[in-house]
């Protein structure tokens, strides 16, 4: 198990570096939160990160990928973080390709050739509850002579709002069913606010007919593939903290070496160095979690989930403390919407909490420990 990146994950880096820099800098995303962007992402831009290849990394040249693994994704998903580019790789290429990688037949390939390409976008629709379960599910289907029948509620999807459809779980049979649900006006769907100003949606379906073609995979056998694409999206968020927790370590050591109080540069005072070095430390620290696991993605995919979730925790704890250190450090400016710092805050928040919390995992790793 290699814990560096390859000269090709490095070049893959250098490559988001530069495109994001130069197409999506913060600027962007504070301008799509300002002007109320329906789909609180630049679609022109999402269509570049394809032709760029983005969303080919981690899949088999036999379906048209580039089969990098994971490391390349890490990388992108790091330099996404660092310039908050808001986007539907985790959504559609990830957590979706993924699953669509697992169970699909031969009719629905075309789905993952169109996510790959980036002609498509697909949503998962799994949580009902305010906290992460993807095990407690209400949704139902119901199998009639022609099809389904899905009846129930989702919460907190991400890029829910208008793509070209939903993967959707629901208890039928003896087990968890998914289901591609084409984008339609018999869905309701509400789009929910958060503070990071992404695309989130609630949705409705009641008494929804879908052909028997809906059903992905086999019938009520579904969890364990939908679980490994959750521990792949878990991945892919821990990598974007980890961009976004040192671009916020790095404003905040460079606010240290020009702001002065009594006449001298704060950056001098031995208690904020001593602070800053502990964060340092803990980032290193979280680094090597967040390796670790896209080496296991790559690797060893049978040890993923304890990885991920130790990456998933210690990402979660190292972000409650650079972020409130970098406001403390700041000062009052640092609360301010002047500076990007509440930004970043504000994503890192919601990170936290997507697809389990600090708690949920700590819980999950020592289960699967035991």
């Amino acid at each position: 198990m290699s814990m560096v990146y390859s000269e090709d994950d490095r070049m893959l880096a250098d490559t988001a570096e530069e495109f994001l820099s130069a197409r999506s800098p913060v600027s962007a995303q504070r301008a799509l939160r300002d002007n109320g962007a329906i789909l609180n992402y630049d679609a022109d831009i999402w269509q570049q990160m394809m032709e760029l290849g983005w969303g080919a990394i981690t899949f088999s040249e036999e379906l048209g990928g580039l089969d990098f693994g994971y490391k390349g994704m890490g990388a992108i998903f790091e330099a996404m973080g660092k310039h908050l580019a808001a986007s539907p790789m985790l959504s559609s290429v990830t957590l979706c390709g993924s699953l669509l990688q697992q169970l699909a037949n031969t009719e629905q390939q075309a789905w993952l050739t169109a996510i790959i390409s980036g002609e498509k976008r697909l949503a998962l629709a799994v949580d009902e509850h305010a906290r992460h379960k993807p095990d407690a599910i209400n949704t139902t289907a119901t199998t009639v002579n022609d099809g389904f029948i899905l009846s129930g509620k989702k919460t907190m999807v991400i890029d829910g709002v208008s793509p070209d459809g939903w993967i959707v779980s629901a208890q039928h049979e003896v087990g968890c069913s998914l289901f591609i649900v084409p984008f339609s006006d018999q869905v309701k769907v509400k789009r929910l606010k958060l503070i990071d100003s992404r695309n989130y949606a609630e949705l409705t379906f009641s008494d929804l007919k879908l052909p028997a073609a809906a059903l992905l995979g086999k019938a009520g056998d579904s969890f364990k593939a939908l679980e490994h694409a959750l521990d792949l999206g878990r991945l892919c968020l821990s990598s974007e903290m980890l961009g976004s927790l040192k671009a916020l370590f790095n404003m905040t050591v460079e606010y240290l070496k020009v702001r002065e109080q009594f006449g001298v540069k704060i950056g001098t005072f031995q208690a904020l160095q001593h602070r800053a070095a502990r964060c340092f430390v803990e980032l290193e620290l979280a680094q090597s979690c967040v390796t670790t696991a896209l080496s296991t993605a790559n690797d060893s995919p049978e040890n993923l989930a304890a990885s991920v979730s130790l990456a998933k925790w210690k990402l979660s704890k190292v972000a409650d403390l650079i972020s409130g250190e970098a406001v403390q450090m700041h000062g009052g400016i640092g609360v301010t919407d002047e500076l990007d710092i509440g930004l970043y805050l504000k994503r890192i928040r919601v990170a936290q909490m997507c697809f389990g919390d600090s708690d949920f995992h700590q819980a999950r790793f020592s289960a699967l420990m035991a």
